[in-house]
C-alpha cells in the first residue's frame, strides 16, 4: 500500500491554515499568539524616539513550490523591494522543549515551543528591486513556516510554505519478530498539529512525539501476527488516542499513512535476553581536586549491580557510617513523598584519609540517589548514584492460551515521568503499572494469549501526570520515541518473546 494513502485532504488551501492557526492562538493564549505572530518591540524607557520596526512590508514576495517534504529546492522571487540593496532570507521556525520543576525536576508540566531562526540565502535586488534565490527545505517541524526577507534586520516581506509530513517504514517484510523501524519527518508543533499516534493492524500501539526533535520521530516495533500481511498505521492524534476522522476535524489537513509490512515464515527474530536490557552502566570517577571528596563507581547502575564509594582526603576515622538516602510515598493517597536514609554499613577510613566502599546498589526507586559517609562531627560527605531500571526475565517463556506470564521490572522510578511503565501485547496498548509505591519493584501478571507461535510484549516509559498544553495530556500511554524524547530521565524499554503452545 502507498505510504501516501490517506492524504487528500492534506492540501485544503492557505485560509483554512490560517483558520487553523488563528484558532490555535485564540485557543491557547499569549504565549502561543507570541509564536504565532511576533509582538512589536516596546518603547525603550526614557527614549523618545521609537525603535527600529520589526516590519516594514514593501513589494512583493513568492516561493515556488509552496509546499513540500524536507528537502524541497525553493526558489524565492521578489519583486519591487527596496532597489540595489542586501537582503537575507530567513526561514522562521521554533525549538521545542520539556517543561519540569520541582527540586529534583518530579513535577511535569508540559511542552514549550520558543521562536527560532535560520538565514537560508542571501541576495541583492537589482535596480528595480527585484531578485531570485534558491534554497532547500531543512528536515523541521511540519505544516506552515514563514519565509521573511530581512533588511538591516527589518522584514520587508514575507511568504508562507506548508512543510508536508512524510513517512516510510524498514523493511517491508520479515519473519515475526522483525524490528520494523517508522521514521516519521515533519510532525508539527502547533495545538492539533504535535499528537500522532501509531496502530498496527487496527489496534492502538502507542504515542509518536517530536518535541525536542525538531519534528522527527524513530519507533521501532516488532512484526507480530501469523504469515501475511499487516498494516502498519501513523494518524493524527487528540488527546491520546486517534483521531478517526481528520478529514471533518478543525484541520482536515493533516494526513495519515498507511503501509503493509508481510509476515514471512522462519524463525522468529527474539528479542535480546533480559540482562543484556537496559541502559548500560556509566562509570564514575574521581573529581577535581586534592579533597576532600567523595565519588561512586558506576554512577549509574541498576539494581543489584556491584559498585565502590570512594573517598579521599577525609579525617582519619573508625567505623564511619554509609547512609544511603531514598524517596518514599505514593501518589494515591495524596500525602506526597518525602526523603529518609537508611545505613548501609560502615567502612574505616585509613590514615592517608581515604576509604573504599563496596556494596551492591540496592534495590530501590529509579533515579538519583545520595551516598553519603557519617563523618565524626555527624556530617555528611555525599556523592550521587542513578538507580537505572531492569527487568529480569519472563517466567515462563512457552504455554498455552491462559498461561501467567510474569513479568518483574527493578529500579522503576516517583516521579511523574517516570513513576509508571506501559504494557504493549502484540502490538495492542494493554495497560500501565506503578513503581512508587512499591519502592520501585513492579511485577505484572498477563495472561498468554493469541494463536499457537510466538507472540511478544513490549515494556515503555510513558508519563504519569502533570500540566500539558490545553486538550493535550498523553499521559499513561505508551511512548514509542521514549529513546530520543522522553521528558527528564533517560529511561529504557522492555522486549519480551513469549511461544503459546497447543
Amino acid at each position: 500500500m502507498d505510504g501516501a494513502t490517506g492524504r487528500d485532504n492534506f492540501r485544503s488551501g492557505g485560509l483554512r491554515v490560517i483558520l487553523a492557526l488563528f484558532l490555535t492562538a485564540t485557543l491557547l493564549g499569549p504565549a502561543w499568539s507570541a509564536i504565532l505572530s511576533p509582538p512589536t518591540p516596546a518603547l525603550a524607557e526614557g527614549n523618545a524616539e521609537a525603535p527600529t520596526p520589526a516590519a516594514r512590508y514593501v513589494g512583493h514576495l513568492s516561493l515556488a513550490p509552496d509546499h513540500g517534504p524536507a528537502g524541497t529546492e525553493v526558489t524565492a522571487t521578489g519583486t519591487s523591494l527596496p532597489a540595489n540593496s542586501s537582503l537575507s532570507v530567513i526561514w522562521n521556525t521554533v525549538k521545542g522543549s520539556w517543561v519540569l520543576s520541582g527540586t529534583v525536576n518530579e513535577s511535569f508540566k508540559g511542552r514549550k515551543f520558543d521562536p527560532a531562526a535560520t538565514e537560508m540565502a542571501t541576495a541583492t535586488t537589482d535596480d528595480q528591486g527585484n531578485f531570485t534565490a534558491k534554497f532547500r527545505v531543512p528536515e523541521d517541524f511540519g505544516f506552515l513556516h514563514d519565509v521573511t526577507v530581512k533588511q538591516d534586520g527589518v522584514i520587508v516581506n514575507q511568504a508562507a510554505f506548508e512543510l508536508e509530513p512524510q513517512v516510510s517504514i524498514s523493511p517491508a517484510r520479515g519473519p515475526a519478530g522483525t524490528p520494523i523501524t517508522v521514521t516519521v519527518n515533519g510532525i508539527g508543533y502547533q495545538y492539533l498539529y504535535n499528537v500522532w499516534q501509531l496502530a498496527y493492524d487496527n489496534k492502538f500501539t502507542g504515542w509518536v512525539s517530536s518535541v525536542t526533535t525538531q519534528g522527527k520521530a524513530v519507533v521501532t516495533i516488532p512484526a507480530t501476527g501469523a504469515p501475511g500481511k499487516h498494516l502498519v498505521q501513523v494518524l493524527a492524534g487528540i488527546p491520546d488516542m486517534p483521531y478517526l476522522n481528520t478529514q471533518q476535524s478543525p484541520t482536515p489537513d493533516r494526513p495519515s499513512f498507511a503501509f503493509t509490512f508481510e509476515v514471512t515464515d522462519g524463525p522468529a527474530v527474539l528479542p535480546p535476553a533480559a540482562s543484556a536490557q537496559g541502559l548500560p552502566a556509566l562509570s564514575g570517577q574521581a573529581p577535581d581536586g586534592s579533597g576532600p571528596l567523595t565519588w561512586v563507581d558506576p554512577q549509574r547502575a541498576a539494581v543489584g549491580t556491584s559498585a565502590v564509594f570512594h573517598g579521599r582526603g577525609l579525617a582519619p576515622q573508625n567505623d564511619a557510617q554509609i547512609v544511603w538516602t531514598r524517596v518514599v510515598g505514593n501518589r494515591m493517597s495524596g500525602n506526597g513523598w518525602s526523603e529518609n536514609s537508611v545505613v548501609l554499613g560502615s567502612t574505616k577510613i585509613g590514615p592517608d584519609g581515604s576509604f573504599d566502599y563496596p556494596f551492591s546498589v540496592p534495590d530501590d526507586l529509579g533515579g538519583p540517589h545520595q551516598i553519603a559517609v557519617r563523618l565524626a562531627d555527624d556530617t555528611l560527605m555525599p556523592a550521587s548514584l542513578t538507580v537505572s531500571a531492569s527487568a529480569l526475565p519472563i517466567t515462563p517463556t512457552s504455554g498455552p492460551v491462559g498461561t501467567d506470564i510474569t513479568l518483574h521490572l527493578k529500579g522503576g522510578g516517583w516521579t511523574e515521568t517516570a513513576n509508571i511503565y506501559t504494557f504493549v501485547y502484540d502490538n495492542a496498548y494493554l495497560g500501565y503499572a506503578c513503581a512508587f509505591n512499591s519502592q520501585g519493584d513492579v511485577v505484572v501478571h498477563l495472561p498468554a494469549a493469541g494463536a499457537p507461535g510466538w507472540h511478544f510484549i513490549d515494556v515503555y516509559p510513558a508519563i504519569y501526570k502533570g500540566e500539558d498544553v490545553k486538550g493535550v495530556d498523553n499521559f499513561r500511554v505508551p511512548q514509542l520515541t521514549y529513546a530520543q524524547d522522553h521528558p527528564g530521565e533517560n529511561l529504557p524499554a522492555f522486549h519480551f518473546a513469549f511461544q503459546v503452545t497447543k
